[in-house]
């Protein structure tokens, strides 16, 4: 079920059908849906679809083509609208350069004072920007957005563009245009956004999906853009939906909503969130700045036990793997990863152990003889070409903790398991062909880089 995070059933497209418009889009499994107020008219219906429908939410907020419209009386009469429970943002607001059509001074004033009120409702706010990034960027520099984030929403720029975005705080969300044949450059900006800062929405009534184009957009066309965003970051639909409805609950609603998963699928494989605590403290760990992987919420309040592992996994050959990985250093639990990898191959699954290489450190003994038999794969965090770029990295807890790596990938692939070597390519810091060199010719095992901020 994927949310759209933006579209306007609010506008006067949908006056004649917007009940039926609401049923498909439930019919095909979208929802929640944020409808996004331009100006009070719009702003007010927002509210009113949102109070008739427990779905939806409402934005309010004044677009930059009625910019000329803002006055004292209107921002004041906007935050009575958003003291509405049902609004759970503010906006759209920004600036668009391309139809210009209130003067770029009035669009600008528009912008900061809706930013303010943000601010000072600690609310979203929805950020439409049209041919005028750079000035946008400036903008949210100078004024700061509110601490509860934002969304460029609709989003057309460059990878640059969405990386000063996302500096600044903001989500980047992807509409129909994601699918026209000529936005090759849309879906290759895409691929290099953690899945904690997607967002998707039709912007409903207009980008309608390809296979929809020239017709009227609306919410039901969504899993359309949800199915070629998929394809284009080499998840399934399913993922995607997941993400866009876990980063609506966390951008809009405050919070990823439920408890920490014990077990949670990506693509077709499983993994298990064994533990909380780790070795390292890497800087590019996705625990540090998200509660959620893929849009599972890996936020766990306590470590599981072999038993609520076990039937997390249910029937293991339903999965290509059984992953043990999670946010935490799986082998500091090294008993319970036994327990529950034999359960796993006597019912005739795979495994797959994702680690740091600390193991045989944490256990005080080598480890790898225990795991042939259990384990099918081993994949092994090496993540740096020596020791001191290691510790620059990783933050390592223990002493000598590369060379402790080093160690344990070579007797893993001494006791004849399975073994791959993987770094992620931190900027200025790994130098990715030394790795290589280091595992394939060195060390004898396999090789993957892992894309900087992109987990899993």
């Amino acid at each position: 079920m994927p949310a759209d995070s933006h579209c306007h059933l609010n506008d006067p497209a949908f006056a004649d059908d917007r009940e039926e418009v609401a049923q498909r889009a439930r019919d095909a499994g979208v929802g929640p849906i944020l409808n996004i107020g331009y100006d009070p008219s719009t702003s007010l219906e927002a509210i009113e679809l949102a109070e008739r429908n427990s779905d939806m939410y409402a934005s309010v907020g004044l677009h930059p083509h009625h910019a000329s419209m803002m006055s004292p009386q209107l921002a004041t009469e906007m935050e009575n609208m958003a003291s509405h429970e049902r609004v759970v943002a503010i906006g759209e607001t920004g600036l668009d350069y391309y139809r210009d059509r209130s003067p770029r001074d009035k669009q600008a004033e528009s912008f900061k004072i809706q930013l303010a009120l943000a601010r000072k409702l600690d609310k979203p706010i929805v950020i439409h920007c049209r041919d005028a990034m750079e000035d946008c960027l400036a903008i949210l520099r100078a004024e700061g957005i509110p601490k509860a984030g934002g969304v460029m929403h609709c989003f057309a720029g460059t990878t640059q563009d969405a990386k000063a975005a996302m500096e600044i705080g903001l989500y980047i969300s992807f509409a129909g245009n994601i699918t026209y044949p000529k936005a090759q450059n849309l879906r290759d900006v895409i691929k290099t956004i953690p899945a904690h800062r997607i967002l998707l929405e039709t912007d409903a009534p207009y980008l309608s999906p390809q296979k929809k184009r020239g017709k009227r957009s609306e919410p039901s066309f969504l899993p359309m853009i949800v199915a070629v965003v998929a394809e284009a970051r080499g998840v399934t639909a399913e993922d995607m939906g997941r993400v866009s409805v876990s980063n609506f609950n966390t951008l809009f609603l405050q919070g990823p909503g439920g408890k920490g998963e014990i077990t949670y699928k990506i693509r077709d494989s499983l993994y298990i969130n064994v533990t909380r605590e780790c070795t390292n403290e890497c800087g590019f760990c996705v625990r540090f700045f998200s509660d959620t992987l893929q849009g599972h919420n890996l936020r766990i309040d306590r470590d599981p036990t072999a038993e609520e592992m076990i039937a997390g996994v249910g029937d293991p050959r339903d999965h290509s793997e059984v992953v043990f990985c999670g946010y935490g250093e799986p082998t500091m639990r090294l008993d319970r990863i036994k327990e529950v990898a034999r359960w796993v191959k006597e019912r005739g699954g795979r495994t797959r152990l994702d680690t740091n290489g600390h193991g045989s450190h944490i256990a005080g003994r080598d480890i790898a003889p225990e795991l042939v038999g259990l384990i099918d794969q081993v994949s092994v965090s090496l993540n740096a070409q020596d020791a001191t770029t290691y510790d620059e990295i990783c933050l390592p807890l223990i002493p000598d903790a590369w060379i402790k790596v080093i160690a344990f990938i070579k007797s893993a692939r001494d006791a004849g398991l399975d073994v791959t070597a993987s770094v992620v390519p931190v900027p200025d810091k790994v130098d990715v062909e030394a790795c290589r060199k280091l595992a394939e010719d060195d060390l004898g095992v396999r090789f993957r880089v892992r894309p900087y901020n992109l987990p899993g």
